[in-house]
């Protein structure tokens, strides 16, 4: 017998598979699998189409950490041929092709950020590319072979993008089958996702039970809500907080999440105890404490987690100063007031005004005040993406300079101002010297 695994008290394998857990297919079988003693191999895969983490991956990547805790083995793959193909999960868009090189840049900063929840010690990481580099058309016949297209099209985003007369790529419906694929090719005892991946999860235990392999279980984790406080957390809709986010932005933006999400993100991505926990939602229901007192200690503790919790206290110092006494923050972006940064207003206002008046030559640069187009400001210092990114912060009311909000597209700057976006983001306009 392997007895790679650690003993399992009821403790341990109530933590491991109730809290932050939405499904285990076949639960029996995994209790049985962790009770023998076994060193199990815990596939978890990530598609490096995008190189940033966030708190939702943290769902799962916690449960890899509990296991290799454990004494089990992390296989992560990387998805460096799926990739290249594009899993909707759900989205019911396609996703761009890419290049080797941005899926090995993608891939390292991914692996980077993993790193920080999950034991690097621990994990064998593997590459697509090992085996299905060697496929040939052969290959690919035979595996497409063992399904059939009425149950890739039982995946619920396929069926509905089938019946609303959406495109579907053929390369997309090999998608769950090279996931599966990779199963086999590692030998996955349990594979680890969100429930949206719960069918292609599912295929892999199918194939593996076709090729003579004990089939996988599945560990199936919560969709944690963004920001927004109505959809899962997504890098594209904006309402994720970044695990490689400084730590200020970090406890700003759990600051800044619904009330209704506490007890989801202390669940889901803190260690607190569950009796703790379960105090916390008596309190809530009986309006006995404030909402923002326990939002601070999620803050710090999630901060802690992905930091120290000296950084954790830093930060929450930081919300202090800035957002509730309203002061600056001790440290601010500086962009220095070029001749060349002046140079380009300049001619965008003389291309939107027919006249050079509305900026004044450059006198005692300590002293000079200059009228200037705010959304080519906000660009040239990188606060915002665009022209019209910036316009859209402004019609919000996001923009503002020296304390002041900025309600048109022009707006009074000089050296020494203080430019802020959003809640989080500041810039000071200084000197060239």
């Amino acid at each position: 017998m392997d007895t790679g695994g650690k003993f399992m008290t009821n403790q341990d394998m109530s933590r491991l598979l109730k809290r932050g857990v939405a499904e285990i297919i076949i639960e029996e079988e995994l209790i049985k699998l962790l009770r023998s003693g076994k060193k199990l191999r815990l596939k978890e895969g990530f598609d490096p189409s995008f190189p940033d983490i966030h708190l939702g991956h943290m769902v799962t990547l916690r449960k890899l950490r509990q296991f290799q805790e454990l004494g089990h083995q992390v296989v992560l793959i990387v998805g460096d041929w799926t990739a290249q193909i594009g899993d909707p999960s759900g989205v019911s868009v396609t996703r761009p092709m890419l290049s080797a090189e941005e899926v090995k840049a993608n891939a390292e900063t991914y692996m980077k950020q993993f790193f920080k929840v999950v034991d690097k010690k621990k994990t064998e990481v593997r590459w697509q590319s090992e085996w299905f580099g060697k496929f040939t058309l052969a290959d690919v016949i035979q595996l497409t072979s063992k399904f059939t297209v009425a149950q890739l099209m039982a995946r619920e985003d396929f069926s509905s993008r089938y019946s609303a007369g959406r495109p579907i790529a053929v390369t997309e419906l090999l998608y769950p089958l090279l996931q599966a694929y990779d199963s086999v090719a590692i030998q996955a005892d349990v594979e680890f996702g969100g429930t949206d991946q719960k069918f292609n999860l599912l295929v892999g235990r199918e194939l593996q039970s076709m090729v003579g392999q004990h089939p996988q279980q599945l560990f199936l984790v919560p969709l944690l809500i963004g920001t927004d406080g109505s959809q899962k957390m997504s890098k594209s809709l904006g309402n994720y907080i970044g695990v490689a986010e400084p730590p200020d932005e970090i406890y700003g933006k759990v600051m800044s999440i619904p009330d209704s999400l506490i007890l989801q993100y202390f669940e889901l991505v803190t260690d607190v105890p569950d009796e703790e926990v379960g105090e916390f939602r008596q309190a809530l229901k009986g309006e006995t404490i404030n909402p923002m007192t326990l939002k601070k200690r999620l803050a710090r503790e999630i901060v802690a987690s992905l930091y120290s919790q000296k950084k954790a206290t830093e930060a929450e110092e930081h919300f202090t100063r800035v957002f509730q006494k309203k002061e600056l923050p001790e440290e601010i972006r500086q962009v220095k007031m070029t001749p060349e940064l002046l140079k380009k207003i300049k001619a965008s206002t003389f291309r939107e005004n027919g006249m050079l008046g509305s900026i004044r030559e450059v006198g005692k640069p300590e002293t000079e005040e200059w009228i200037v187009p705010v959304p080519l400001l906000l660009c040239e210092i990188g606060l915002a993406k665009s022209r019209s990114d910036a316009k859209r912060l402004i019609a919000q009311e996001s923009v503002h300079i020296d304390k002041k909000t900025i309600y048109e597209t022009k707006g009074n700057i000089k050296i020494g101002s203080v430019i802020k976006v959003g809640k989080r983001r500041f810039v000071k306009l200084v000197s060239p010297d």
